[in-house]
């Protein structure tokens, strides 16, 4: 039973009906309160609606149960970004990235946080690790060529942007 409201609402949550995708994780949440994903799901509905505070509160308790999801770190990490808060979507960001270095859409969210705080350098490695581990990563390619072109590195930016363009952005 609880499988079919975790499918039920992520199928609503991708429908864009976010309301319904709440309640259905609150469902699996009631059957099961120890269900990490479920709150990571409703999390994710809460973001989309906006609703950041209530989504990092759902994110938290995901953590407070699994403190190894490196998902639900990321997850808090945009949402924060998303407030404006970069300073702790970094920190969001490098968590998840401690627990699981390998996620390459970790590396190119902490990239666009620190791109937003005019950190182009920083920025610059976290979209060389994006690319080290997702070559094929045209967001990855273009933020990069964001941040050269922000530092004035034009041919280095055109480069990155075109690659990017290559690969379909």
């Amino acid at each position: 039973m609880q499988f079919a409201w975790i499918n039920k609402g992520a199928a609503l949550g991708m429908q864009g009906k976010y309301n319904d995708s709440i309640m259905a994780f609150d469902e699996v949440i009631r059957l099961d309160p120890e269900d990490a994903g479920a709150w990571i799901n409703k999390g994710n509905a809460l973001g989309m609606q906006g609703k950041y505070d209530d989504a990092i509160l759902a994110y938290d308790k995901a953590i407070r149960l699994d403190p190894e999801l490196a998902v639900a770190w990321d997850n808090k990490g945009n949402v924060l970004y998303s407030q404006g808060k970069y300073d702790d979507a970094i920190m969001a960001h490098d968590e998840a990235i401690r627990l699981n270095p390998e996620l390459a859409m970790t590396w190119n969210n902490k990239g666009v946080a620190l791109n937003s705080q005019g950190k182009y350098n920083d920025s610059i490695m976290a979209f060389d690790e994006v690319i080290k581990l997702a070559p094929e990563d045209a967001d990855a390619w273009n933020n990069k060529g964001i941040a050269l072109e922000a530092l004035g590195r034009t041919s280095e930016a055109n480069a990155a942007c075109a690659k990017a363009q290559e690969l379909g952005l």
